[in-house]
């Protein structure tokens, strides 16, 4: 897996970032619709530890899940176009 920051890039295109993490967004989105505990996620998917660090591991899942959110509504057809 890639390394990850501790928030994802900012942007209203499409980075660099979102397409290395895309596995990473769309384990994050099935998690939130399984309705997998926050503190579970993270550690699964990140490999951080929420006893250790819990205000860290949840911005860490909250900003990435955010930007996984905005992928679904925003920047999958920017990443549909550059596809084809």
């Amino acid at each position: 897996m890639p390394q990850f920051l501790d928030e994802p890039p900012i942007s209203q295109t499409l980075t660099t970032y979102d397409r290395e993490h895309m596995a990473l967004y769309l384990r994050l989105l099935d998690s939130a619709r399984d309705g997998a505990d926050w503190q579970e996620a993270v550690q699964i998917l990140f490999g951080l530890d929420p006893t250790r660090e819990p205000q860290r591991c949840r911005q860490v899942h909250d900003t990435h899940l955010a930007r996984a959110q905005w992928m679904t509504e925003h920047g999958y057809r920017e990443f549909i176009r550059t596809a084809q």
